[in-house]
C-alpha cells in the first residue's frame, strides 16, 4: 500500500506500526526495498545499534539516536543531524536537503556509497558526544 501525501509517514491508528518490519510492510514494493536497503546500510554504520521507531519512524540508537529515516510518496528521507548533512554539503549538491534531511528519490537507486559514509560520519560524531537533534 502506497501511503498518502509526500509530507506524512502517517497510518490511521488502526495500522500504527509498532516495530521497523510493521513500519516496512506499509508500504509500496518498491518503497519497501529502498527502506531495507537503507536499513542496512545505517546497520553497516552500527552494528548492535537499537533499532525502533521513534515517532513512528525507524530509528538506530547507541546512548541516543543516530538516525532516523522515513518514506514518503516521492522518496525516502534520511534525518542524521544538522551538522551532519552541512559536513556533506557539497555531496548532497544533487539531492533536497534542509537542516537536517536528505531526502533521496524514490524511483533512483539510493546512493550506497554515500550513505555509507555519511553514516560512518554519523556514528563517529556520536561516539564524540554530539546528540541527535
Amino acid at each position: 500500500m502506497d501511503r498518502v501525501g509526500d509530507h506524512s509517514t502517517v497510518t490511521p491508528a488502526h495500522n500504527k506500526p509498532e516495530n521497523i518490519p510493521e513500519y516496512i510492510d506499509g508500504f509500496s514494493t518498491l518503497a519497501q526495498q529502498r527502506l531495507l536497503e537503507m536499513l542496512d546500510l545505517l546497520r553497516e554504520a552500527a552494528p548492535g545499534a537499537v533499532e525502533n521507531l521513534k515517532w513512528g519512524q525507524p530509528a538506530l540508537s547507541y546512548k541516543w539516536i543516530l538516525f532516523q529515516f522515513a518514506a514518503f510518496t516521492n522518496h525516502i528521507s534520511l534525518y542524521p543531524t544538522p551538522s551532519v548533512v552541512k559536513a556533506f554539503e557539497s555531496e548532497l549538491k544533487g539531492y533536497t536537503t534542509s537542516m537536517n534531511t536528505i531526502q533521496f528519490p524514490l524511483d533512483q537507486p539510493l546512493p550506497a556509497e554515500l550513505i555509507r559514509i555519511i553514516a560512518a560520519y554519523r556514528v563517529q560524531e556520536a561516539a564524540k558526544g554530539v546528540k541527535w537533534m
